[in-house]
């Protein structure tokens, strides 16, 4: 690789860097060629790259894309995996193939700027993924929302069987036994005599 290529490859790295959401460094020794592949293939339904470059490059790469802390763990054998998607979806597969394959020790890595080390790697490989944990947080949302909707139907229901007693018992709309007067007429404070005409 001449100068003009490895100062291409050092602005490709640098990019891949800058665009990630998280860059995942494990060691691959011992990984051959076909199971490199189908690494890749489960790698992409996380929308992450994996990605074999000289430690040298890689460093200049991590100091031109502001990522100095990548550095740290660029010694002996190293491939990147670039994460652009689900960061746990993309652990989870780099761990489930190291242990099928007996390979791919994590070195630690970058989430968002933050160095991580192998643990705090291995931890977020055992993270749901992104998905599962989107439906189990709408679901802990929904649950109370359900709750609060069955007790104001309940509540709602109640209430309407209240006032269909107090309707049916003829408690609605005046007080029960006070005369009432036809409507136009005035009712006044003299009652007639009984049996007759009130005289004037």
């Amino acid at each position: 690789m001449n100068r003009e290529q490895k100062a291409a490859a050092v602005e490709e790295i640098a990019a891949q860097i800058s665009e990630s959401a998280a860059v995942i460094a494990v060691d691959y020794r011992g990984l051959t060629v076909a199971q490199a592949a189908e690494l890749r293939a489960r790698l992409r339904d996380a929308d992450a790259r994996l990605r074999v470059v000289k430690n040298s490059l890689t460093e200049r790469a991590a100091e031109r894309a502001g990522a100095e802390g990548l550095k740290a763990v660029l010694e002996g054998p190293t491939a990147l995996a670039f994460v652009r998607g689900d960061v746990a979806l993309a652990a989870k597969a780099l761990a489930d193939a190291g242990r099928t394959l007996g390979t791919l020790a994590f070195k630690g890595g970058l989430l968002d700027g933050a160095l991580l080390s192998a643990d705090n790697v291995q931890a977020i490989a055992r993270l749901p993924a992104r998905e599962v944990l989107n439906a189990q947080l709408v679901g802990a949302v929904a649950a109370p929302l359900t709750g609060l909707a069955r007790a104001l139907n309940g509540l709602i229901g109640g209430l309407a069987m209240q006032l269909k007693a107090i309707a049916d018992q003829g408690l609605l709309g005046g007080a029960q036994g006070l005369p009432t007067t036809p409507a136009g007429e005035e009712q006044t404070d003299e009652s007639p005599p009984p049996g007759g005409s009130k005289e004037e």
